[in-house]
């Protein structure tokens, strides 16, 4: 295995750096951290990165200077459209006469904030479901024998009239059992086949075309490069879907209703405790009021909404589909920007 194959298999973003400070070699993992492409900056100075704050470039010229490493710790990143990472910083000087004068070590702190909280998430929404999963079981029994009972008292009754109230126990217990089946969302584990993840959406897009009107500014935004997943296409279009709908239902009331979907490739990814080199990533926004701040924590929680009429259990659903298929969802919302992300793995994971 080649010296950057290595380079390639780890979280820390590396970047070697030439006398004159221009870029020689970016690693995998530098340049998702930095949102850029070693065939764009390779050649260039330090300086036309756009995402390196003034203090980098003081920075590295110091330590090519004093010819000793240097730490900074929390430097922030300027990432495109306006986002923004803490990382620490180890530069390293190289005292022999190769190409690379300095090694840059970047580790996102950010990162690791969001694997522990990610982690955490997961655990709770495990836990959730295991909570469910064992209530639903608890009232299916009864609830199976209450109908049976009431079909044996319909027919052993002599007035037909008393009939009626029968059929609303038996219309009563199926409308309880079908919420016991939807708490629980799929029932089938996902087939994993080669799929277009593009297509799916596009999909997506024609129903909420169709739901929503000319009144709706629907923008796509995909990246061509994006290889096939192995997904559920009926499931996953299911779990889109719903939270494509929490959007509109979210911008209903506004003049301007705006939806973006965007599709991107991510690198060095970790989903609960397994890293997969590759992961897409599909982000819905919107620009309704945002979530309010008492129900972000219990997001995904069955039987929790925001509405009045709302049944909570569309984002619950959505959320158990990605899981199922290794994935991961979250959400990021502000008034004006609501994003919800899925992560879908494109390749096998890795301790």
């Amino acid at each position: 295995m080649q010296e950057a194959d290595v380079l390639d298999n780890i979280s820390t973003g590396v970047l070697g750096l030439g006398r004159g400070l221009r870029v020689c070699y970016l690693n995998q993992a530098a340049e998702a951290q930095l949102a850029i492409s070693t065939a764009r900056v390779c050649g260039l100075h330090v300086r036309h990165i756009d995402s390196l704050p003034p203090v980098w470039l003081s920075t590295l010229e110091q330590a090519l200077r004093e010819k000793h490493p240097i730490v900074r710790r929390g430097v922030e990143l300027l990432l495109p459209a306006g986002g923004h990472g803490q990382v620490d910083l180890v530069i390293t000087p190289l005292h022999d006469e190769g190409p690379v004068a300095l090694v840059v070590e970047v580790q996102a702190v950010d990162r690791l904030q969001r694997i522990s909280r990610e982690e955490s998430l997961l655990n709770a929404q495990e836990a959730t479901h295991s909570l469910v999963r064992g209530l639903a079981h608890e009232i299916k029994n009864p609830l199976g024998g209450v109908r049976g009972a009431a079909q044996l008292l319909a027919r052993a009754l002599p007035n037909g009239e008393l009939s009626e109230y029968t059929d609303i126990i038996i219309r009563e217990a199926d409308r309880l059992r079908d919420l016991v089946d939807r708490l629980l969302g799929p029932r089938a584990q996902p087939q994993l086949e080669p799929l277009n993840v593009h297509e799916a959406l596009e999909h997506v897009c024609r129903l909420v075309r169709a739901e929503a009107g000319p009144a709706l500014v629907l923008d796509r935004d995909y990246d061509p490069s994006l290889p096939d997943i192995r997904g559920d296409r009926a499931q996953l279009v299911q779990a889109v879907l719903n939270i494509v709908r929490n959007a509109l239902e979210a911008t209903s009331g506004q003049t301007e209703r705006e939806l973006s979907i965007i599709t991107r490739s991510q690198r060095q990814f970790t989903i609960g405790n397994r890293r997969h080199r590759l992961v897409c990533r599909v982000d819905i926004v919107d620009n309704g009021p945002g979530i309010p701040e008492e129900l972000r924590h219990s997001l995904f929680v069955p039987m929790i909404s925001g509405r009045a009429d709302g049944s909570g259990l569309g984002l619950s659903i959505s959320q158990s589909i990605v899981n199922r298929h290794g994935g991961l969802l979250t959400c990021d919302s502000r008034p004006g920007e609501t994003r919800f992300s899925l992560y879908l793995p494109l390749e096998e994971s890795y301790a």
